[in-house]
C-alpha cells in the first residue's frame, strides 16, 4: 500500500510524538540521520524543534508521509537558501522511512514525493542533499535521479576510527 502525503502539515502533539518515534527508530536501526545508536526521544527532541522553529520562520517546510493506520511513517524536511545567489535551489534533510517499511519502495515514493513538491516551490530548479557514505545511500539516491556533485572524504566521525565521506547529491527539477 502507498503511502499518503502531506506537505506542512498542521504540526500537533501527536505529529511532534511521531516524527520523534520515526526520528529514533531510524536512528536506531542504524539510520543516517544525525544520530547514531542508541538515542534516544529527548535526545532528537532539540534537532525536532530547531527544524519546527524554522518552519515557523518559513524557512523549512515538512513533508509528512503517513502509512495505512495513519502514522508517521516518512519525512523530509526543506531547507530554503537564504543567499541571493542560492535562491534556485533547496536543501533536503532528514529524509527517514521507518524501518517497518524498509523494502516497500517507500523510499522511492517519498523522495519522488519531494521533487513533486519542490517544483512548486517559486524559482526552485533543483535539490540537493547530504547522506554518509559507507551504507551505500549514493546508490539509493541515484537511482532515484540524483547525481553525485561532491564528496568530502571523512568528514562525519560516526566514532572513533570509523569516519565517513560527506557526499553531496543533485536533483535537478527540469
Amino acid at each position: 500500500m502507498a503511502l499518503g502525503f502531506d506537505l506542512d502539515p498542521a504540526v500537533t502533539p501527536a505529529l511532534r510524538d511521531g516524527v520523534l518515534d520515526l526520528w529514533a527508530d531510524v536512528s536506531n536501526a542504524g539510520g543516517a540521520v544525525g544520530f547514531v545508536p542508541p538515542v534516544t526521544r529527548e535526545e532528537i527532541r532539540p534537532e525536532l524543534v530547531k527544524h519546527l522553529a524554522a518552519m515557523s520562520e518559513g524557512r523549512h517546510r515538512l513533508l509528512v508521509g503517513y502509512d495505512e493506520d495513519g502514522r508517521v511513517a516518512a519525512t523530509a524536511f526543506f531547507a530554503f537558501n537564504t543567499h541571493r545567489l542560492m535562491t534556485h535551489w533547496v536543501w533536503l534533510y532528514t529524509v527517514m522511512v521507518h524501518p517497518r517499511h524498509q523494502g516497500k519502495g517507500y523510499g522511492r515514493e517519498l523522495l519522488a514525493a519531494a521533487a513533486d513538491a519542490a517544483r512548486d516551490f517559486e524559482g526552485v530548479e533543483a535539490i540537493r542533499l547530504t547522506c554518509r557514505g559507507g551504507i551505500g545511500l549514493e546508490r539509493f539516491y541515484g537511482s532515484c535521479g540524483y547525481k553525485e556533485v561532491g564528496r568530502v572524504p571523512g568528514a562525519i566521525r560516526v566514532a572513533p576510527g570509523d569516519d565517513r565521506d560527506d557526499i553531496t547529491m543533485l536533483l535537478p527539477l527540469e
